[in-house]
Order: structure tokens, then C-alpha cells, then sequence
């Protein structure tokens, strides 16, 4: 089913991108050549997810490049303009990673950045099976080869990267061994990214599924309907210390309290040892509108104030394990990434 999914391609010198703020209502796919649209589409979550905004961003290096010759602008100029792609988005670590890795073939030429886009996107499409396999080990290992009720937030699948997903992908992985019962969607507010993608994309998997409001989520887990959340991370301190959609700390505060598993599923390349802790981590902050309109129609009085973090961090004593394509650290029994 991920096959079917591409978040992200590269089709006819374009970058590709599938518009998930449509989704559900409409699949539609818009191809990139300028880089203006291509950080508007980053900003506006046209393309979201750590790992599908990194491949996004490496691909829009080859984009500056081929603009660049078009306008004929010199080193300098491409180079700014690199760095606004760089910078869309500052709390996940894999736009910043991707585009600086693939900057280093700049001098080699435009054909050299994009073989190394390419390999990107075919590291991280590798990262998710490793991902999904080494997850649902470590459920089953604890919890037992038996159906399990497992909790997600946002969306971490095949919309979130090039591959199967990384949280999302470990659900995948426990459904093909039988072990899943069910899956609790939190609805993620204020973009439903849960019960707008999580959900169309369980649907689309057949795995069995309901949505919840964010609010739920504790109640769910200290009532015993819950048998582990996983979450996916947009940055991850080298002590453990996890960025992602705001609202993931309540669902591990909820979980520690209920003594299950709370996982945090991502690549390597979310992992940012320059971090001593989630302290250093900078935190975007979101439009008022986001919260005051829903798809422009305005749901709060005129010109009400807001607090609209996209990301909260969540500490590493509350996280069991951090499962990358490497292995699970047991951060909860104090190792460091």
C-alpha cells in the first residue's frame, strides 16, 4: 500500500509533492520548479513529516540550481537561496541535514545533487522497514505475540516519508504479524493530522482504527484501553529529549502515569547529538490562524490571541525507547543516543 503513497517523487526534472492539505477530500499531486513555491509548500505542510520535508528539501537544492541558471544569478545568490529552503521549517533537523548534505556536491554539478537527493530519499525508503521491523521486536519482546491496542499522534506513515512511515510503520509491521487489534488515532488539532491522513492512511492499510479527540488520549491510556503509544520526532536531543506535534508530552505524561510503553520511532537523521537535551531545541510557532479558522472559515472572535506551538518537548525519562534504523535505545533505562 506505501508503494502507492509518494509523498515525495521526482518525476521530469520536478519535485512532486502530494498536497496533504487536501487529503482526505482529494489526492492531488503538484509538481515544483521554482523554489518560492517550493518553501511555501514546506511552510504550509503541502509536505510535512521530518523525513519527507528533508527529501523535499534535498530535491529543492537541484531546484536552485536549475533557477539559478535560468536567472543566471551567481554563487552567492544560490547560495542565499539554499539557505531559505534550509530554514522553512526550524525544529526538524532532517530539512537542515538533507539540504546540507546534498549542498556538498554543489561544485560537483547539478547531476552530482541530484544523485545524492536520489539516495536520500532510497536511505530513508530502507530506514522505514528497518524501523518497523526493530519496533515491533521490541512490542513483542515486551507485551507478547498477542493483538494489541496501540495509540499514535500525527501522522508518522508513508505522508510523513519516502517508506512505510516510522511509527506508523511499526503499526504496519505489527499488522503483518497479526498483533494488532486496534489502532487510536488522536485526532491532532488544530490540523487533524490524525484523523485527516493517520486515519486515511490506516484505512487505507486495513488496519482497524478509531479517531479520538487530543483530549481523550489520557483517559484512553489510564483506563487501561491502551497498550503502548508511538510517536515519530521532528528533532531528538542526545540525551533523549524528543520534538514533535504538540500534544505528544500529555500522551507520555499518560503513559508513564499507566506504566506502558511510550516509543519514539524515527530515523538517525532526526537524532541531532549537537543537542545536549530538548532545551536547545527551537520550537516553531504557528499563525493565529490556524487556530481562529478552520479551511477560512473562522471558528474564534476576531482578532483573538493565541498560543499555537506546532512541536512540545517531551523528556527522555518519559520515553521507554527510541527506535531508529540502528537499533532501540532504552532510554528509559538511561542510555543516550
Amino acid at each position: 500500500m506505501s508503494d502507492s503513497i509518494k509523498a515525495v517523487d521526482w518525476v521530469d526534472d520536478a519535485l512532486v509533492l502530494l498536497d496533504q492539505t487536501l487529503i482526505p477530500l482529494e489526492e492531488q499531486y503538484r509538481s515544483y520548479t521554482d523554489v518560492d513555491a517550493i518553501i511555501d509548500a514546506i511552510k504550509r505542510l503541502v509536505v510535512r513529516g521530518a523525513p519527507a520535508i528533508g527529501v523535499a528539501g534535498a530535491f529543492g537544492v537541484v531546484i536552485a540550481m536549475d533557477e539559478a541558471k535560468r536567472n543566471g544569478s551567481d554563487a552567492e545568490a544560490l547560495e542565499r537561496r539554499i539557505d531559505e529552503i534550509r530554514d522553512a521549517r526550524p525544529t526538524a533537523v532532517n530539512l537542515a541535514w538533507a539540504v546540507e548534505r546534498v549542498c556538498r556536491f554543489v561544485p560537483q554539478g547539478r547531476e552530482a545533487v541530484l544523485a545524492e537527493a536520489k539516495r536520500v530519499a532510497e536511505e530513508d525508503r530502507a530506514s522505514g522497514d528497518e524501523m518497523g521491523r526493530i519496533g515491533a521486536d521490541w512490542l513483542i519482546e515486551r507485551l507478547g505475540k498477542r493483538p494489541l491496542t496501540l495509540l499514535t499522534h500525527c501522522n508518522t506513515g508513508s505522508l510523513a516519508t519516502t517508506s512505510i512511515g516510522t511509527a506508523l510503520g511499526v503499526i504496519r509491521e505489527m499488522h503483518n504479524r497479526g498483533a494488532i487489534k486496534e489502532v487510536y488515532a488522536d485526532e491532532t488539532r488544530p490540523l487533524l493530522q490524525g484523523s485527516r491522513l493517520t486515519a486515511w492512511e490506516l484505512k487505507k492499510s486495513g488496519i482497524p482504527y478509531r479517531i479520538q479527540p487530543d483530549g481523550a488520549a489520557a483517559l484512553a491510556i489510564l483506563t487501561g484501553r491502551i497498550d503502548a503509544a508511538l510517536i515519530g520526532a521532528d528533532r531528538i536531543a542526545k540525551n533523549g529529549d524528543s520534538a514533535n506535534k504538540i500534544g505528544s508530552l500529555a500522551v507520555a505524561l499518560a503513559c508513564h502515569e499507566a506504566g506502558i510503553p511510550f516509543l519514539v520511532v524515527a530515523p538517525e537523521s532526526t537524532v541531532d547529538r549537537s543537542k545536549a537535551s530538548g532545551d536547545e531545541i527551537h520550537i516553531e510557532i504557528r499563525s493565529d490562524e490556524e487556530l481562529t479558522h478552520f479551511r477560512g472559515i473562522q471558528v474564534a472572535p476576531l482578532d483573538a490571541k493565541t498560543f499555537n506551538p506546532a512541536f512540545d518537548v517531551t523528556p527522555a525519562k518519559y520515553i521507554s525507547a527510541v527506535i531508529t534504523e540502528k537499533r532501540a535505545y532504552e532510554i528509559a533505562k538511561g542510555e543516550t543516543l
